[in-house]
C-alpha cells in the first residue's frame, strides 16, 4: 500500500516569528503516520531547515531554475536547493503557469533538472474552470504530464504527481471525491503505460483540501495524499490533514 504524503504550500506567506510558530506547531504533533513536508519561500528555506533538522518532517522549495547556473538573475538553482537539505520541489503549479507563462515544457525541464540534483519534483497538472466546462479536463493533464514523462524518460517514475483543479484552488471551491478520484485514475493509467512502478507513485489532490474533506478525498483509491494552500498556514489545520492521512 502507498504510503500518503502531505506536502504544505505555503505560497507567498511567512515571517521570522510567523514560521517559528507553525513549524514548532507542526513538529510538536509527530508522530505521524505519513510522510510530511513543507515547501516554503526561497529566504525562509534556511531556518526552515534547522528547525525541522534531525525530525520526520521534511522540507522544500516552491520552484526552481531549469538552468544548472549562469546569469540569470533572479532564479534559484536545484544545486542550491540541495545544499540546504530540500527533498522535495514544486514545479508547474498553476500560479506559475498562469502569472509567470510557464510552459509543458519549462515545467518538465525543471523537473528534469531536479530529479538530476536529487531532488524529488512534485510537478503539478489541472484544468481551469473553463476547461473542465468545455470537456477538456482529460486532454489538458495528459498533455501536461506528458511532457514530463518525455523529459524524465526512464526516471519518470521518481516524481511525484499533484492534481490541481485551478478552479478549486483559493477559491473555497473543491472537487468531489469522485470528480477527484477520476482524474487521479486518468493519470495513474497514463502512467502505467510510461513507467514499471506507476502504483507505487504518490498523485497528490491540491485542490483546497480542508479538514473537513480529507477523509473522504484521502480514503479514495489512487488519491495518495494532498499539495496543502491555506490549510498548511495552520499548524491546527495542516495536522488534522496528517491525521487524516494517516
Amino acid at each position: 500500500m502507498r504510503r500518503k504524503l502531505v506536502a504544505g504550500n505555503w505560497k507567498m506567506h511567512g515571517s521570522h516569528s510567523a514560521n517559528a510558530e507553525l513549524l514548532a506547531g507542526i513538529s510538536s504533533a509527530r508522530p505521524f503516520g505519513c510522510d510530511v513536508a513543507v515547501c516554503v519561500p526561497f529566504p525562509y528555506l534556511s531556518e526552515t531547515a534547522v528547525a525541522l533538522a534531525g525530525g520526520p518532517v521534511l522540507w522544500g522549495a516552491q520552484d526552481c531554475s531549469a538552468h544548472e547556473q549562469g546569469a540569470y538573475t533572479g532564479e534559484v538553482s536545484v544545486a542550491m536547493l540541495a545544499e540546504f537539505g530540500c527533498r522535495y520541489v514544486i514545479v508547474g503549479h498553476s500560479e506559475r503557469r498562469q502569472y509567470h507563462a510557464e510552459t509543458d515544457l519549462l515545467v518538465a525541464e525543471k523537473a528534469r533538472t531536479a530529479l538530476a540534483r536529487g531532488v524529488t519534483p512534485i510537478v503539478c497538472v489541472g484544468e481551469t474552470l473553463a476547461q473542465r466546462d468545455a470537456g477538456e479536463t482529460e486532454a489538458v493533464v495528459k498533455r501536461q504530464l506528458s511532457a514530463v514523462i518525455h523529459a524524465l524518460g526512464h526516471c519518470a517514475g521518481e516524481m511525484v504527481v499533484a492534481y490541481e483543479p485551478v478552479w478549486a484552488i483559493g477559491t473555497g471551491k473543491v472537487a468531489t471525491p469522485e470528480q477527484a478520484q477520476a482524474v487521479h485514475a486518468l493519470l495513474r493509467a497514463q502512467l502505467k503505460a510510461a513507467t514499471p512502478n506507476a502504483d507505487e507513485m504518490k498523485i497528490l489532490y491540491g485542490g483546497s483540501m480542508k479538514p473537513d474533506n480529507a477523509v473522504s478525498l484521502l480514503s479514495q483509491p489512487d488519491i495518495d495524499g494532498g499539495l496543502i494552500g491555506g490549510a498548511a498556514l495552520k499548524a491546527a489545520d495542516f495536522v488534522a490533514i496528517c491525521r487524516a492521512a494517516g
